[in-house]
């Protein structure tokens, strides 16, 4: 794979290191009828996504790199000094690795936004993590085969244990009506055994109700506000008059964001840097 990827970017950085060479492989692109809006991007080594954006774009120009190769002489020549130009197996590894990395990108994009709200999706989101690298994990490539293991290794330093979980991200999952009790309860039950899911699932239930009797009122009169609502409203503003304690619940659950750190932070494998400047 890292000889892949390599290829890919000394292919990248020799054209666009000239705007001649640029233009000459904008006219192959023309000359392929390549369709493709995007323009070639140079990845930063310690940013996964940039390294992603970078082999997801590539890829679309194969036929026009295949073309560049043959007519620039220098071109050839800079390239078998280092690892060479990329073959067909190099240009099937980058796309096998851009598919597998695409989702990791879109994830961390989802869960570290600041316009919407961001809480009630995370549980989802991680669980769909695990069942990608199980799935990985029996992939006939080799190469994927071993980085889903050392992946999964990983996330189950993290996450591998439901108890060791922030219960709080459970209950936000529940406040979304799209899918309340039933959908965590099939999660939970995908994501470890039936057992410790049921467990779980007792443990919280019962945090719900202690966390809805803080929130009620002292003469509450709304017999029929339950957790397991069965509507399909998405929006509690609407549901406020009929759920109203449940509602002021969701106003302060759903407000916490997932990350406070921004997705490129969480992209970078660059520790962080304090000059005497600004350690002073």
């Amino acid at each position: 794979m890292n000889k892949s990827v390599e290829c890919v970017r000394r292919d990248v950085g020799y054209v666009r290191q000239s705007l001649d060479r640029l233009q000459k492989f904008k006219g192959w692109v023309v000359v392929e009828k390549i369709e493709c809006k995007k323009m070639l991007y140079l990845d930063v080594c310690t940013r996964w996504n940039s390294t992603y954006l970078m082999l997801d774009t590539a890829q679309n120009f194969e036929r026009a790199f295949e073309r560049f190769e043959e007519q620039d002489t220098n071109f050839e020549a800079e390239l078998e000094s280092g690892e060479g130009w990329p073959s067909v197996d190099d240009w099937a590894n980058v796309r096998n690795l851009g598919d597998f990395v695409e989702h990791f990108y879109e994830v961390t994009l989802r869960i570290s936004g600041t316009s919407y709200v961001t809480s009630n999706n995370f549980f989802d989101e991680f669980s769909e993590i695990d069942f990608l690298l199980r799935d990985a994990q029996l992939n006939n490539n080799v190469d994927f085969n071993v980085m889903a293991i050392k992946m999964k290794k990983k996330y189950d330093k993290y996450w591998g244990d439901i108890d060791k979980m922030n219960l709080l991200m459970f209950v936000a999952c529940v406040l979304d009506p799209r899918q309340k009790l039933k959908y965590l309860e099939f999660a939970l039950s995908e994501m470890s055994s039936s057992e410790k899911a049921c467990e779980m699932m007792q443990k919280l239930k019962e945090s719900l109700y202690e966390f809805f009797d803080e929130y009620k009122p002292p003469l509450h009169s709304e017999a029929n506000e339950e957790f397991v609502e069965d509507f399909d409203i998405l929006w509690w503003k609407v549901n406020n008059p009929r759920f109203p304690t449940l509602s002021k619940m969701a106003k302060d659950v759903l407000a916490i964001p997932v990350s406070t750190v921004a997705s490129e932070s969480a992209f970078s494998t660059k520790g962080r840097v304090l000059d005497q400047y600004r350690s002073s």
